[in-house]
């Protein structure tokens, strides 16, 4: 598919007067009602990844650009779900109450925890069989909503990373880290979301995803490829899609377009493209993602609080200093 066609992506400039007009018009762009059948269930998946309520502007999905989304989506659905996963010192409902999207049941919006939820095991290579939970699967449609960020880890965190908080339990992510470039291109793959729409109005960059700078970007980017998607993301902020391994991966296999002659974008790229300090790369988190693979470190060094605080302090010190590479 990708190979006999161009993709498309859109890019506007949008305000908070104006935010419901873009995201409207950035849904038409996907052609979003020839996917979403009258009285569909469509799955939305933000990027909820932290309740710390100093850096959730910059590190999570806007509220209101999930709310514009959700309440375009019903105009057509029948029932609207907003997804999330645990994470090792959060709950999902405590992310849901610390970011206000508990005000999207006022829209008859259900807000779901992908880790209490019913699973079905999937092939995800390279990790084999894995849990998803079986309400991605039941849906009409699945709709991607990350932010715009770097990665310490991936280099970019857009669409496809985004699909990472579908893995239901926080474990499970942390032991497939080391696997996280192949694995990413699998879960695109099993789950075809048929949209990717990207917050890009507070971005991160440096050491995203949560302990990043914030930047002001003010732009709301869409397209039905992922792929083409981030790729685009990331050269507007001056970000080199081929050093994005997970994206690489997944277009080699054919998933989606990542070649800027492949890709057209509708919108004023001048306006917007800026330059993004990319993530720093260091010996702690390369050690540190090194040793998920085992069980003992996972329960018994980042699990345990009093003795990863800590450590974690330090490493933070040492980082002020610059003497773990950036």
């Amino acid at each position: 598919m990708c190979e006999q066609t161009k993709s498309t992506v859109i890019l506007r400039g949008v305000t908070k007067d104006n935010l419901f007009s873009v995201v409207q018009e950035c849904m038409e762009f996907c052609h979003w009602q020839t996917w979403v059948p009258r009285g569909a269930l469509v799955v939305v998946k933000p990027n909820l990844c932290t309740a710390v309520p100093n850096i959730t502007r910059a590190a999570n999905t806007d509220l209101a650009v999930t709310e514009a989304v959700c309440r375009v989506l019903l105009t057509r659905a029948s029932r609207v779900v907003v997804c999330e996963a645990d994470h090792m010192r959060q709950k999902t409902p405590e992310v849901y109450q610390a970011t206000g999207y508990t005000d999207l049941e006022k829209l008859a919006v259900e807000l779901v925890n992908l880790s209490d939820l019913p699973t079905t095991r999937v092939d995800c290579p390279p990790a084999g069989q894995i849990e998803l939970p079986r309400l991605l699967f039941e849906a009409d449609a699945f709709i991607t909503l990350p932010k715009l960020k770097t990665h310490a880890l991936t280099y970019f965190t857009g669409s496809l990373k985004n699909q990472w908080g579908c893995v239901p339990h926080y474990d499970d992510r942390i032991r497939y880290h080391r696997l996280i470039n192949e694995m990413l291109s699998s879960l695109h793959e099993l789950l075809r979301p048929k949209m990717s729409l990207v917050d890009g109005i507070v971005c991160m960059e440096g050491r995203g995803p949560v302990a990043g700078r914030a930047r002001e970007l003010n732009v709301i980017l869409a397209s039905e490829d992922s792929i083409a998607m981030d790729a685009t993301a990331m050269r507007l902020v001056g970000l080199r899609p081929k050093r994005s391994k997970h994206v690489m991966i997944a277009a080699r296999r054919g998933l989606g377009h990542i070649k800027e002659e492949d890709i057209v974008v509708d919108g004023d790229w001048s306006r917007h493209a800026t330059k993004f300090q990319p993530p720093p790369k260091d010996w702690a988190n390369t050690l540190c993602f090194k040793f998920t693979k085992y069980d003992w470190f996972t329960k018994n060094i980042l699990g345990n609080d009093s003795i990863y605080y800590p450590i974690s302090h330090c490493v933070k010190f040492v980082r002020r200093l610059g003497l773990l590479g950036g």
